[in-house]
């Protein structure tokens, strides 16, 4: 048989297609005898040929790899024996990697002490002192380690010694490269017991991937990824060389002399160290010997004639431009803004940046233009309250700048800034919009690369301004509406569909008398069915959900059922998975504005976005097997031979001569994670938006989504978690809509699901936007579902004790029980953030349990709280930890025993409070007042002694406050007070002095309050409160029929108006008649 097949294998590799066929079925009928492994033994250590002895290996890999259980155990013996001793004596290197990945796939089947022979083996060849062999012994063991790490375990020490050994065979490159490899592989998997011999390797591990560098940099850039795996997994291994490791990487970093691959991956194991590890990158002192490296990258000018991917014509404009050093560089100070204390980083960082913005060189302008964008979004709060006047006064001149490359990054810097830094950013609007539309005006004859940027400024300077927008709006309509018509570049097309998206987000409403013209221009895009018109499409899908959105009910309604209907039919006739996620979020858009056109068409919906979230389409596992052909896992043996012998064919037409080396992990096209977290997103809002006409969807759903909290991609597992928490809601909303037993217990099966999963989520995710997520998803379901979260009895608990656990920043993904940094205060803004996030869970535990249930939890988590309230403390924090404390005496108000609870609080908290009230900050000024207020409220009698005390920090703020939202809570909590023990607060003096200040102006949601205390005072003293109606009657003529204010509240006061005009009505016709005329209509309009 062995010549037979012979003769099979080399017909397969003739350039002659009949004949391959006639091979195949030939071979088709050899792989039916139980003699073809035998065979396929003899012709592969036989066969002259390498390139039909590889085949053999190839095929022996694919039968191993399904039918190790059906070879007989004397072949299996045989086949163990044959393969080390072919791999010994092949002189082929691609015929060696076939052989060992063939032994990597037995290793899968036979645990190395039941193979002693390739122990002995590796042993040997692995210390031989001929450096060939050496070499070859290292590929057997790379690749079989690689497949299956951990039965190697209790050969970690002895590996390790090998290892220290081989990394200094500085002469034998390929040696150390395959070194490497393997001590990648393994290093997820060590423990205790190798770490002192992982630690000695690293200096070895150093040297040799410098000489590494000089030998083979591709070999060399895909070796560095352990230092990314060493990181990862055990950190305190790496601790010690820190300082070392971030040399070598900004050494090879900076060396123009070097390939742009192995560059880039130097510098990005800094990002990734920074991200880590920042703590122990400032304790070491390497912030600046990083900077002093990585700005000569940043501000290079690239080779005469040439220009960066970024300024280059063809550039796509939205700062993904493919990797290289300067990109790379600049990715460095935006991981620095993410995970660093912004003092720190800016006291370093802030001269050498202006230092380039006053530079003669365009690219030195350039670099500290991308310098200030890439740190507005980690550093946000700083930037806004430290220094905001003058980057935007450096970025609009360069605005412009005598050169474009400057132009292009200012604008890039004006788009993140436009994104990040708001709500302040956008009071510049009268600065920033002339200057952003003198770029629209010359929009046929720019280049099509330039206005791409400055319709990215564009948007996101427009999206927040909200109805400040209405002076341009003339202007940018006209604009956009004639480039949807007249522009020759499909490119400006989409442009200006995607402006209009974010000028309806400003909008809203003030859009209506564009929409007609606007729709019938989208119309002719979406229905397209041109290639060339694919992404103007898939824009204008975008465009028109925002538009439901915003638009309003009545205006879109009419158009809801056709939209869902051109949905589907595009996801009928095109695949794509961009379209598809554009459907998505246009049915997601749909069920908020009219849910009953959707759901006859629930069934069809569900199904695509479910098939999405299954699909493995744009995934893609980097095993080389896996990488050229499927194998089907079918039992059948006759078709499994085919599918083998198929697979096979298909492998030798494809296998290259070259070596193909596995990476770790997998690589996932953009698009179809686009669509898996747009597909979670849709589901979630879709099953709270149509309610009970979503049950029979739900479980599937849910299944499906469940599955996805693990996925590879964290923006995929943050929309999973957030579809979970949607689903509980809708439970939940369909419960009380429709309270049958059976509802009830569905939601509380799914809250034991997804609780539990949450809290374990926050303690061991790595990525810490996913963990924000959670608990913000979390904090929306007990919102949501109030004491329904906590029938468990160990919900509580879990809770809180998740929540405490996040403040003391002991969480996987807050670098827990790492190396404490000493300043406590001092930390990333995202750092803060997090914690925030924790914090808002409190007052909302508060209000769903009993207060004396949740008092022990409560005191645990105060301290953590108070110790924010510090002057040493950030703004942000002191506004944040009183915020909080003001929020859980407000739940305590109405929660059962809450009083009790808020008493025995109040002297821990009354101190920390009214020191509050004198910070030097308005929003900690604001919120500790209306925390005043609300322990007043909720302690009730029990906190009576200390009015005196509170009343007098009120007084004295009443005359000294000149910021409106302060003197609007004041009025709030001095209300707060007198509901909760009138007897208490001397009314002569507080009540006028309260009224003179009503209106109110900035808070709105105070007014409740307010216009509550006044009716009940108006039964309480009558006199007191007619004596003040003029005032009263003028306020109120204010707030009646305002849009911003609640209908209760507008109802409360309407009903005191009627009485005073019944039972006083001169008075009060006398106070009327004062009024300007519309005051007057807008009292007589709400009260007829």
């Amino acid at each position: 048989m062995t010549e037979e097949l012979e003769l099979i294998l080399s017909q397969l590799t003739q350039p002659d297609n009949a004949v391959i066929q006639q091979a195949t079925v030939q071979l088709k009928q050899a792989f039916k005898d139980p003699a073809i492994i035998p065979a396929l033994c003899a012709v592969m250590s036989g066969s002259q040929n390498p390139q039909i002895r590889q085949s053999a290996a190839v095929m022996l890999r694919l039968r191993v790899k399904k039918h190790w259980k059906k070879i007989n155990p004397n072949d299996r013996e045989s086949l163990k024996t044959v393969v080390l001793q072919a791999f010994m004596q092949e002189t082929e290197h691609t015929v060696q990697h076939s052989l060992s990945q063939l032994c990597a796939m037995m290793v899968k089947h036979e645990t190395p002490d039941r193979w002693p022979d390739l122990l002995q083996l590796l042993n040997q060849a692995t210390k031989s002192s001929n450096p060939h062999d050496r070499q070859v012994g290292l590929l057997l063991l790379n690749k079989v380690m690689e497949s299956n790490p951990e039965p190697f375990k209790p050969h970690y020490c002895q590996l390790l010694q090998l290892f220290t050994v081989v990394l200094q065979d500085l002469q034998n490159p390929t040696a150390l490269y395959y070194c490497i490899l393997t001590l990648t592989a393994i290093t997820a998997y060590t423990g205790t017991e190798e770490m002192n011999l992982m630690r000695s390797i690293i200096p070895h591990l150093i040297v040799a991937l410098k000489h590494l560098i000089k030998a083979d940099q591709s070999q060399a850039s895909e070796a560095m990824e352990v230092f990314n795996e060493l990181m990862e997994s055990e950190v305190s291994i790496i601790v010690p060389h820190i300082a070392d490791i971030v040399r070598l990487c900004l050494e090879v970093g900076s060396d123009t002399t070097l390939n742009d691959s192995v560059r880039v991956k130097a510098l990005s194991c800094i990002a990734f160290l920074i991200k880590l590890k920042s703590k122990t990158v400032l304790k070491q002192k390497l912030l600046t010997p990083i900077l002093q490296a990585i700005f000569p990258i940043l501000i290079a000018a690239p080779p005469p004639g040439e220009q960066d991917p970024e300024d280059r014509e063809d550039d796509s404009g939205d700062g993904t431009d493919d990797d290289n050093p300067k990109h790379c560089s600049a990715q460095i100070i935006d991981t620095m803004a993410l995970h660093m204390p912004p003092e720190k980083l800016f006291q370093q960082l802030m001269p050498m940046t202006q230092t380039c913005l006053a530079s003669e060189n365009p690219y030195e302008r350039k670099g500290g233009l991308m310098c200030l964008a890439v740190l507005a979004e980690g550093c946000a709060d700083h930037i806004r309250t430290k220094m905001l006047s003058s980057v935007l006064q450096t970025v609009c001149q360069s605005l412009s700048d005598s050169n474009q490359v400057v132009r292009s990054a200012s604008l890039f810097a004006l788009g993140q800034f436009s994104e990040h830094l708001q709500p302040e950013v956008s009071k510049y609007c009268a600065e920033l919009m002339p200057l952003l539309l003198g770029y629209l005006s010359s929009l046929n004859q720019a280049k099509v690369g330039h206005v791409t940027k400055a319709f990215y400024a564009l948007e996101n300077f427009m999206e927040n301004l909200g109805a400040d927008i209405e002076p341009y709006l003339p202007t940018l309509m006209e604009t956009m509406l004639s480039a949807l018509n007249n522009a020759e570049s499909l490119k400006i097309k989409e442009l200006a569909v995607s402006a209009i998206g974010a000028i309806a987000n400003a909008a809203k409403e003030l859009l209506v008398p564009y929409f007609p013209p606007v729709i019938e221009s989208l119309k002719g895009f979406l229905t397209t069915t041109s290639e060339e018109m694919r992404s103007l499409q898939t824009q204008s899908l975008d465009t028109l959900s925002v538009l439901a959105r915003a638009i309003g009910k009545d205006v879109f309604s009419p158009l809801a059922a056709e939209c869902v209907r051109l949905g589907l039919n595009l996801t009928d006739t095109i695949d794509d998975p961009d379209l598809r996620r554009c459907t998505y979020s246009l049915y997601s858009a749909v069920s908020t504005v009219s849910p009953d056109c959707l759901t006859p068409h629930l069934p069809a919906i569900t199904t695509i976005m479910l098939l999405a979230l299954k699909s493995n389409e744009g995934i893609t596992a980097h095993v080389e097997e896996d990488k050229t052909f499927v194998l089907l896992d079918d039992d059948d043996d006759d078709d499994d031979n085919d599918v083998e012998v198929k697979d096979s064919v298909e492998f030798l037409e494809d296998e290259p001569d070259t070596d193909l080396h596995d990476v770790a992990g997998f690589s996932v096209e953009n698009a179809y994670i686009d669509e898996k977290e747009d597909a979670c997103d849709a589901l979630g809002e879709i099953a709270f938006s149509t309610g009970a006409a979503f049950q029979p969807f739900l479980e599937s759903s849910f299944q499906q989504v469940y599955e996805m909290r693990d996925f590879p991609h964290e923006d995929v597992r943050r929309a999973a978690f957030g579809a979970m928490g949607q689903f509980c809601r809708a439970q939940h909303l369909v419960w009380k809509e429709i309270p049958t037993e059976a509802n009830h217990q569905a939601l509380l099966k799914l809250l034991d699901v997804v609780l539990p999963c949450f809290v374990e989520s926050v303690r061991t995710e790595h990525e810490r936007q996913v963990v924000m997520g959670i608990l913000e998803t979390m904090n929306n379901v007990m919102k949501s579902c109030k004491e329904e979260a906590f029938k468990n009895p160990a919900r509580l608990k879990e809770i809180s004790h998740v929540i405490r656990d996040v403040l003391k920043k002991k969480t996987v993904c807050q670098d827990g029980g790492g190396d404490e940094a000493d300043d406590e205060e001092q930390e990333a803004e995202y750092d803060a953030m997090l914690q925030e996030f924790a914090g808002e869970g409190i007052p909302l535990v508060a209000s769903s349990v009993p207060a004396d249930k949740f008092s022990p939890f409560l005191n645990d988590l105060l301290p953590l709280l108070m110790n924010k309230t510090k002057s040493s403390c950030t703004v942000a924090d002191r506004s944040f930890s009183v915020g909080t404390i003001g929020e859980i005496l407000q739940a305590l108000v109405t929660a059962p025993g809450g009083a009790g609870v808020a008493g025995r609080l109040s002297n821990r908290l009354l101190p920390v409070l009214v020191a509050g009230a004198r910070d030097s900050d308005a929003e900690v000024r604001n919120n500790s007042v209306f925390a005043l207020g609300c322990l007043a409220q909720a302690a009730g009698p029990i906190c009576v002694t200390d009015y005196p005390m509170m009343l007098s920090v009120f007084s004295s703020m009443l005359t000294k406050e000149s910021d409106l939202r302060v003197i609007d809570n004041l009025c709030g909590a001095l209300c707060r007070m007198i509901h909760s023990n009138v007897d208490a607060v001397p009314l002569e003096q507080v009540v006028p002095a309260l009224v003179g200040r009503l209106p109110l102006k900035e808070d709105m949601d105070e007014n409740k309050t307010v216009y509550s205390c006044l009716a009940m005072l108006y039964t309480h003293s009558p006199a007191l409160v007619l004596g003040l109606m003029k005032p009263i009657v003028a306020a109120s003529s204010q707030v009646l029929g305002n849009s911003k204010v609640d209908q209760e509240t507008q109802s409360t006061l309407a009903l005191l108006m009627r009485d005073f005009a019944q039972q006083h009505s001169a008075a009060f016709q006398a106070a009327v008649s004062s009024l300007p005329g519309e005051q007057q209509a807008a009292l007589s309009a709400a009260l007829s």
